[in-house]
């Protein structure tokens, strides 16, 4: 793809924003960056890129700035809908994400991932596997390191491990992964894609430029994946944690077995996962299944699954103090995750709720708050409506910020409980992203002061 001296507008700053405009100006484009948030919002980045000579439109999204381009490149938090870049399409500008730009100068295989939950954890568990299986492996896309990054570092040989999410996919155009995987898709980022099928339509793109050759993963155990079978072109194997399956990864008993032409192989045992929670099961099996198919033994596998732990911010275990032990699951920002994460523990729990509220149904959440949950913290802005669709199935504590729903549970909780900041809602309101959110829970729970026993009443 030829950049020199082609006009080129990256939208949104960001992560994958700053990446692209760099990328860009050094193989020759004149690059601009426009962004709704004020210079001052981003004056972390700013500098940098004026350095470079970048042009920098802060603030506001000129028409004319849209207009007088060769190229559109769009970071993932800038909905493919907004009426510029729609006038841009018109006019016959192409409009492309930063994964879309990286795709066309990368080189190796992509191994790219999708799915509602789940994305980072499997992501990183593959990554691991084929590094360890002494194969050339770079890990990258929404788990944190923008793919255009690793360009640079991508030769023939490389395994490309990607976490992929649908606002990535809404700008793909030619992006084609050797094996692609969907995990799970339940309602999620409602507030930008709308509707349920516009999000299933977002994640199943996918597919949509495999071929011959190429390998499709999909969850037999999910409703929504099972329904995409259709859309695959390639050869679709699946993953399962509850029925045997006649091509890719399946429990049985307290076996996970691979099977390919006709023939299953076992990889490892149900308890040589070290990963809490039934949802980590099926990230395993999905990871089983792509690290096979992209050549992996079964040893190997097993070797590196054994050894893998946690996630930052995925059901991590932070510590205990007077018995109460604390999880940070701060990157479950959607209903499901949350369920997920309850569906972890037999009971005694204090969960901590709240954020931006992405468009979400919390009664989801009520049977399992009643069965689990001794008490849930509210925070943020999403607090009141999470307060009037969870009513009467555990008692509620408005914390509104995370610091007084740490100290409220630690207060509350006796010895054996946990306290689990799931908060079902994206963090935007109150921090920069879950990752800060997450580390700021984790930095109040080490602060509590252990309590002499005798002094808890």
């Amino acid at each position: 793809m030829e950049l020199k001296n082609k006009r080129v507008l990256v939208v949104g700053l960001g992560r994958s924003g700053a990446a692209s405009a760099i990328f860009l100006q050094e193989r020759g484009a004149k690059v601009t960056v426009s962004d709704s948030k004020s210079e001052a919002q981003l004056q972390n980045d700013v500098p940098a890129l004026l350095d470079r000579g970048i042009s920098i439109e802060a603030g506001r999204h000129g028409e004319r700035t849209f207009r007088d381009q060769d190229l559109i490149v769009v970071s993932p938090g800038v909905p493919s809908d907004q009426p510029q870049l729609q006038q841009a399409r018109a006019l016959g500008i192409p409009v492309i994400g930063e994964v879309e730009l990286a795709f066309r100068h990368l080189q190796g295989k992509v191994l790219a991932i999708t799915g509602s939950n789940g994305k980072t954890t499997t992501t990183s568990l593959v990554g691991e596997i084929l590094e360890k299986s002494g194969k050339q492996t770079l890990v990258g896309g929404n788990i944190g390191t923008p793919v255009i990054s690793l360009v640079g570092k991508s030769t023939p040989e490389t395994n490309l491990v990607l976490e992929i999410s649908s606002f990535q996919l809404e700008t793909i155009a030619r992006f084609h992964p050797w094996i692609a995987a969907i995990l799970n898709v339940t309602p999620d980022h409602l507030d930008r894609h709308h509707t349920f099928q516009a999000y299933v339509d977002a994640k199943a793109r996918i597919f949509e430029n495999q071929q011959t050759g190429d390998f499709a993963l999909l969850n037999a155990d999910d409703s929504a994946c099972v329904a995409l079978r259709s859309r695959v072109k390639s050869e679709l194997y699946w993953f399962s944690r509850k029925q045997e399956v006649e091509r890719g990864a399946y429990l049985k008993g307290d076996q996970v077995i691979f099977r390919r032409n006709g023939t299953g192989q076992p990889v490892l045992r149900r308890n040589e996962i070290q990963l809490k929670g039934e949802h980590n099961v099926e990230n395993v099996l999905a990871a089983v299944a792509m690290s096979m198919l992209a050549g992996c033994t079964p040893d190997q596998v097993r070797r590196a699954v054994m050894e893998f732990r946690a996630v930052e911010h995925r059901l991590e275990l932070v510590t205990s103090v007077n018995g109460v032990i604390f999880y940070n699951d701060s990157k479950a920002t959607n209903v499901d995750a949350t369920i997920k994460a309850l569906e972890s523990f037999p009971g005694n729990v204090h969960v901590i709720l709240g954020g931006k509220d992405k468009g979400s149904d919390y009664t989801l959440l009520n049977p399992l708050l009643r069965e689990r949950v001794k008490r849930a913290y509210l925070i943020g802005a999403a607090a009141e409506k999470i307060a009037s669709q969870i009513k009467g199935a555990a008692p509620l504590v408005h914390s509104g910020t995370l610091e007084h729903a740490v100290r409220q549970a630690f207060d509350a909780a006796r010895p054996g409980d946990v306290v689990v900041l799931a908060p079902a809602c994206a963090s935007f309101d109150q921090f920069e992203n879950y990752e800060q959110r997450g580390r700021v829970f984790k930095e109040l729970v080490l602060l509590l002061v252990p309590v002499p026993t005798g002094d808890r009443v």
